[in-house]
């Protein structure tokens, strides 16, 4: 029996003391959380057939307990007969005939006995073993369960270890984004974009400023042409009177 408990206690070690230190050691977690739900499945059919032997084994000393129990009681009635058949012969007058019986009934209370000792002596055996089925039956029912548990965490972690995979993947993806920042190539082209801006508003400027400087010798010639027409205009005082253009009069006609 202890061996049958032991075949539970080793899954249970499997489980418990050797989950963490596989799943360290393994390259791929996934295939390593498969293997372990194989290896359990295993060990639960294991531990199945096992149980199943042990209960075997108490249906049959069960089996072989109500033999005894009935063969007691059946060599216990021949005892009975045998000692009523004596006792008749032996009121008879029959006493050699009644001796003969009363050895067989002494027979069939020995056989008794025996046998109520046998079933005596296994009922306890019998009880402890009938509980320790009990307790595998549960057993069993505990592993598959935890099987079931196992089944998803499996699903859990191999979905959690999937999803960390692409967060990597796309950390990583940002990581070379900001190593090779594609903005500042627009950066680039920006400052490029606002140096030819600032040269042609430059141009612009000194397109404005050349203007500016032709208007400013029109008026400075302007002025020139001015000051000679006064120049000859004093020229021709100091010559002589002036020329007065003379003007016709208005006549003013009377109407009668």
């Amino acid at each position: 029996m202890a061996q049958k408990q032991s075949i539970l206690g080793r899954i249970g070690q499997l489980t418990r003391a050797n989950l963490n230190s596989l799943l360290d050691k393994a390259e791929d977690p996934e295939k390593m959380l498969d293997q372990l739900v194989r290896d359990y499945t295993n060990s639960i059919a294991e531990a199945e057939d096992s149980v199943a032997q042990t209960i075997g084994n108490l249906r049959l000393a069960e089996a072989d307990h109500a033999e005894d129990v009935a063969a007691a009681k059946e060599w216990g009635g021949k005892a009975l007969a045998a000692s009523q058949k004596a006792d008749s012969l032996r009121a008879a007058g029959q006493a050699p005939e009644a001796d003969k019986f009363d050895q067989l009934a002494k027979v069939a209370l020995g056989k008794q006995i025996s046998f109520e000792g046998e079933a005596k002596q296994a009922a306890p055996m019998i009880a402890s073993q009938g509980e320790t089925v009990e307790k595998l039956k549960t057993g069993l029912i505990q592993m598959k369960s935890k099987l079931g548990e196992l089944q998803t965490k499996r699903d859990q972690l191999v979905a959690r270890q999937k999803t960390v995979e692409a967060q990597a993947t796309v950390q990583d993806a940002v990581a070379s984004i900001n190593v090779l920042d594609p903005t500042s190539e627009v950066s680039r082209f920006e400052e490029k974009v606002r140096r030819e801006e600032a040269r042609v508003a430059g141009q612009a400027e000194l397109a404005s400023s050349s203007l500016d400087s032709q208007f400013e010798e029109l008026e400075l010639d302007g002025e020139s042409l001015e000051v000679e027409a006064r120049l000859a205009e004093l020229k021709g005082i100091t010559a002589g009177p002036p020329t007065v253009t003379a003007f016709p009069e208005a006549t003013t006609e009377t109407t009668e």
